[in-house]
């Protein structure tokens, strides 16, 4: 099988399995992608928390060359998971382009879980990387560098030397030993 088929087939089967994941648990999703009024209105509502909860983020958003935010991303999985979202790559504070972000996997996992996914693309050559490559892969078409921080820390922006740094965080806040890796991007068209 090709790559490109193995690829379609990995990102369908994941989309089914957590639609079919969230209707047996009585939540049912859109079948098509949101539309650009609800992703930016989520994106906007998903920076304002991450400003109001993390001190720094603002400095960091702002001194990077774009924004990619996935406000809310699913995950679900009995055995087998998935995890799909949907949102805004913005540069400038506007919306350069609309994207989900996908991924699979096996072992022991249970239930669904909601995420808030922000990646930031510190310098031009990361973004334009990113940004030219369809279906960026994490970890493989490019690192991303989870940040931590501790309850009412902060971020500190000088210390900050990956092109590519992302968070991610759930109702309770920022979270920790989780990764992006082998999780697919791709734009989309809503």
């Amino acid at each position: 099988m090709n790559s490109e088929r193995y690829a379609f087939m990995t990102s369908y089967l994941a989309r089914l399995f957590i639609v079919s994941m969230l209707a047996l648990g009585g939540v049912v999703p859109q079948a098509h992608a949101a539309y650009r009024g609800q992703i930016d209105a989520d994106v906007n509502a998903a920076l304002y928390r991450f400003d109001r909860e993390i001190g720094g983020a603002r400095d960091l958003v702002a001194q990077a060359a774009g924004v990619l935010v996935f406000p809310s991303v699913v995950k679900a999985g009995v055995g087998i998971g998935g995890e799909y979202g949907e949102g805004a790559l913005l540069r400038g504070g506007r919306t350069a382009g609309y994207y989900n972000i996908v991924s699979a996997s096996i072992g022991f996992q249970l239930g669904v879980q909601v995420r808030t996914v922000i990646i930031c693309f510190m310098t031009e050559e990361a973004l334009w990387s990113f940004r030219h490559t369809h279906g960026w892969k994490i970890g493989v078409d490019g690192s991303v560098t989870l940040i931590t921080v501790g309850v009412g820390g902060s971020i500190d922006t000088n210390q900050i030397k990956s092109p590519v740094v992302g968070f991610i965080l759930d109702q309770k806040g920022l979270m920790y030993n989780l990764t992006l890796e082998g999780s697919k991007i791709s734009r989309i068209n809503p």
